[in-house]
This record gives C-alpha cells, structure tokens and sequence, in this order.
C-alpha cells in the first residue's frame, strides 16, 4: 500500500512550510499534495511558489507530486485562481470543489476527487469517473463499511475503479464557512484577519462548557479536536480495498507518523491501539475510539 502526505490544511509561514517540506523529500512517501485548500487569503505561498516545490520535490524525491484546489470557492478571484492552478500544465490536480471537477472534465484532464466532494455511493462515483477522476478520496466520516459497499456498487456499472487513498491521519477537516472562527476568536473581522492563523500552528481547540476538547478552529475550517489515527485498523483498510494512506501533516511529529505506517505496510504487526480517534471508520461517532464501542 503507499503512503500519501495530504496538503498542509493549517496556515504556516513560507519559511516554515519550505522547512517542513525539505523534512518530508527524504521520507518513504509516495504521493505528496501542496496547495492551500482552506483559504485564498493565506499568500505566503503563490501558485507560483506551490509548482516551483512541486518540481523540486521531484528532483529530490520519486514521489507523485499534486496540486490541491480550495474547497470553498466563493468570489471570481478565487474561480480565477482556480482555473490557473487547473491549467497548470504539469502536475495532476486535486480537485475539492464541483467548480474544479467541471472545469478539468471540460479540459479532458484526470483529477484526484478531493474528500470535501462527498461522493457516498457507486453511481456518484460512477459519474465523476467518467468526468475523469483517477482517484477517489472519501469523506473523512464514511465508514469501512460504507466504502466497500460504493464500491461494490460502481463494480456492478461497467465502470472502471479509481484508486482509492483513505484519510488515516490527522485532524479530520468536517466542515468549512464563509466565517472565519479564528479572526472572530481574536475579535478581528474576517477583511481584516491581519492573518492570524499563523499564531496557531495545529489551529485553536475548542472545548466544551465542561471544559473536553471538541473541536479543532483553523480559520474557516472546523475540524476533530483529536487526531485521527487508522494504523491499528490497517489489515481492514487492506481489505476495503484502499491503495494508498493520506496522511494530513501537523507541524510537529510527522516523521515519526510516517515511519510507523511504513513500517507496518513493510510487514511489521500493527498495534493493538492508537492514540486518537477512529470513530467513523467503524460507523460510530468519529470522535469514539474503537475500543470505547467495544469493537475491538
């Protein structure tokens, strides 16, 4: 099975994102994304600068590189700026929104089907193979089960299956809005965030009033408050049939997370259990263990 490191989803500055990204060309990955897909406001990293790292990541490392899209497109500049990165000419696209999926379909290019498209079952699937998509990464709450039942169901339509790469790190991005929470945290109006994400590197936990960790804030984004952890449940993500595993970066610790999943892929027993939470991959509450479900 290979390994993929996801696209950054937390806003870095370019020096640190430069630094983190020189850390990972040396590392057993087999696919990297770049690109922001959170926030067209977070610049310190151009189109430009995102192809530039792509091509010197492929002089330094045998990895795909791919260009991932934003998953919320809201203004014309934004169209705009994905148009370009779709047009890019070089590198395959990971498209996040519809918007993107009709223009690479409309230009006869193969793209990699992003999570936030929500596609649950073999005839959605179905229709956006056909619009060009080579791989298919499912929502971050679908189960193992619901994975092998889409499909199964694409297999009964003549259609041909896409690679499968499933979320197995990381903080799992839920939801996206036109607001962003971490200006609103900082008593800052979204116009004029003067970017503060950069001061919140893993993003800003939100509790509950009993004070438990809910939530994760990342500007726009609302994530898990835990991590996700899938490498325990590896020999099921065999059998549903997954080709690749993404994992989502945190500014701290990925060398570790990637050795220990290629590890395991290399032969070495999974482990009972993992930090994190692993809820949706056993169709419970995502941020359930599933230990705590008494599944394991």
């Amino acid at each position: 099975m290979k390994l993929s490191l996801g696209p950054v989803l937390f806003y870095w500055d370019r020096q640190q994102t430069l630094d983190f990204y020189a850390d990972m060309a040396s590392l057993p990955l087999d696919v990297i994304y770049l690109g922001e897909t959170v926030c067209s406001k977070r610049r310190a990293m151009s189109l430009d600068d995102w192809i530039g790292l792509g091509r010197d990541l492929a002089q330094e490392s045998s990895a795909q590189i791919v260009l991932s899209g934003l998953t919320l497109v809201e203004a014309a500049s934004e169209l705009s700026g994905l148009r370009r990165l779709c047009d890019n000419g070089e590198l395959l696209v990971e498209a996040n929104d519809m918007g993107a999926v009709q223009y690479l379909s409309e230009k006869g290019l193969p793209f990699v089907g992003g999570p936030a498209l929500n596609l649950y079952n073999g005839y959605a699937l179905a229709e956006l193979v056909g619009s060009g998509m080579c791989r298919w990464v499912p929502p971050v709450e679908i189960s193992g089960a619901m994975v092998r039942d889409a499909r199964a169901q694409l297999a009964t339509l003549d259609v041909a299956m896409p690679e499968l790469e499933i979320f197995a790190y990381g903080h799992l991005p839920l939801a996206y809005s036109a607001r962003c929470f971490t200006a609103r945290a900082e008593n800052r109006p979204k116009d004029d965030c003067q970017f503060c994400c950069q001061n919140y590197p893993e993003g800003i936990p939100l509790l509950s009033q009993e004070g438990e960790a809910l939530f994760t804030i990342n500007g726009i984004q609302t994530m898990s408050a835990s991590v996700s952890n899938l490498l325990a449940d590896y020999p099921a993500l065999e059998a549903s049939g997954a080709d690749l595993l993404r994992l989502s970066p945190r500014a701290a610790g990925m060398p570790e997370v990637v050795a220990a999943f290629d590890a395991v892929r290399n032969g070495a027993m999974p482990p009972l259990a993992v930090d994190g939470c692993n809820g949706y991959w056993h169709g419970q509450p995502g941020m359930m263990r599933a230990e705590e479900a008494g599944l394991c």
